[in-house]
């Protein structure tokens, strides 16, 4: 074999011996990641997914207390989700749909060493309702009753100034089609 040939073949080696493993770590790339791995019952976790083709996603799990919503660019998702406070130690699948496709975790709940789940006829807290969100800005507006408060004098003067101009531009229309039919 010619230096050439050798030298081609050799940088094919190269190169192929150089991928191969990236190919590997790709394909292993897909899991999903929750932080912290071992959480007590009734806490946040961060989700973290690799691996999807989408840029949305839903994690389920019978440990969560309702699904997640993920969100995220470049095949990574992140998310958050709460852990049941009735859930009893042991480890839970977490589910992950995006993008066409699933991808499957776990997540370890553990007893809280809290002496609150020690009382007897103490139930741990866990939402039940929603929260009765405000309309943002408007809070502030929502708390003068509308029926109760009127306008002020300023307001009203403006509004009568208002209505008196208009019935007089009415009222000089009707004047100058009178006098233009003639």
């Amino acid at each position: 074999m010619g230096s050439i040939p050798l030298t081609l073949c050799t940088g094919l080696l190269v190169c192929a011996a150089g991928l191969a493993p990236a190919a590997a770590l790709a394909a292993d790339d897909r899991g999903v990641t929750v932080t912290p791995a071992s959480p007590p019952a009734g806490s946040m976790v961060a989700l973290r997914v690799s691996g999807c083709s989408g840029t949305t996603g839903t994690a389920v799990s019978t440990a969560f207390v309702s699904d997640a919503r993920l969100g995220g660019t470049g095949g990574d998702l992140t998310g958050q989700a709460q852990v049941r406070s009735t859930a009893g130690a042991g480890t839970y699948t977490v589910q992950v749909s995006c993008g066409g496709s699933a991808v499957t975790g776990s997540v370890t709940v553990v007893r809280e060493s809290s002496s609150q789940q020690d009382v007897p006829g103490v139930l741990p807290a866990s939402p039940f309702a929603p929260v009765h969100a405000g309309g943002g800005g408007t809070a502030p507006l929502a708390a003068v009753d509308a029926r109760s408060a009127g306008p002020d004098t300023a307001q009203a003067v403006t509004g009568l100034l208002l209505a008196a101009s208009a019935a007089v531009a009415v009222g000089l229309l009707r004047a100058r089609r009178r006098h233009g039919s003639r």
